[in-house]
């Protein structure tokens, strides 16, 4: 069955599970190849590709249905895709989503940290000690210079963010489905918690707008849903640009 799916996506999904495995044999690989914010001590340039193929450990409370749900949803959108579109689009519509879906979440990101900087400077404290101290492997002196409840809070959220990476194939893959709904907005599709068929054209919209609150309020519960979201809007702006001339005779 695996030989059936066409050749990109059935690479994507054997690359994805690949690295899945060998990141699990070899974990220190999280801190090399996850996505971290890319003012933070612990960025470097490879993790805006590579992040895409990372996914949650084994080790963590549903770490393997991470990459169970994101292979499935791709083995059941992208072979209609990667036929409609051909390889070389289908392939752009992909990495570009991904790139679209970290770009997004770490310009919030961006406006949390300048938030945080801000709210430090104001009590007269300097962000900058934070830096050294949130790389991975630091072995230093863990002291701050904030002794107010309100600068240790504001200290520790700078510190978290620049040590929490984002990985997953999930807003390349948001970007995919997004495409699919742009290309074939009266397909029907049932969901786990929605087990009723609904085109795709009402229940996306549905879907972005709740990443998007999920996001924004801070409710998200560990996962990115604003790199779902700049995925999705990749996804939506080159599937909307093809959809002219999908359709058209040579």
């Amino acid at each position: 069955m695996f030989n059936t799916i066409p050749p990109v996506t059935r690479n994507i999904i054997l690359l994805n599970v690949v690295v899945y495995i060998i990141a699990n044999i070899m974990p220190g690989l999280y801190n090399s190849l996850s996505g971290f914010y890319p003012f933070s001590p612990n960025f470097q340039s490879w993790q805006i590709i590579t992040h895409m193929f990372m996914h949650a450990p084994l080790a963590e409370s549903g770490g393997f249905m991470h990459i169970l749900f994101n292979m499935f949803t791709l083995w059941s959108f992208g072979p209609i895709l990667e036929q409609a579109l051909g390889e070389k689009k289908y392939l752009l519509l992909y990495f570009a989503s991904g790139l679209g879906s970290f770009f997004l979440f770490n310009l919030w990101n961006f406006i949390e940290a300048q938030q945080i900087i801000s709210g430090l400077e104001n009590l007269g404290l300097n962000a900058a000690e934070i830096y050294p101290k949130a790389a991975i492997g630091y072995t230093g002196d863990m002291n701050i210079s904030a002794t107010t409840p309100e600068g240790q809070e504001l200290s520790n959220q700078f510190y978290t963010l620049l040590r929490t990476p984002m990985l997953g194939a999930s807003g390349a893959i948001f970007g995919v489905v997004t495409a699919f709904a742009t290309l074939y907005p009266d397909s029907k599709i049932a969901m786990l918690f929605l087990p009723i068929p609904i085109k795709v054209k009402y229940l996306m919209p549905i879907v972005i707008v709740i990443s998007i609150w999920l996001g924004v309020s801070g409710n998200g519960g560990g996962i990115a849903h604003l790199a779902h979201v700049g995925g999705a809007l990749v996804g939506w702006l080159l599937a909307r640009n093809w959809k002219k001339h999908l359709y058209r005779f040579n």
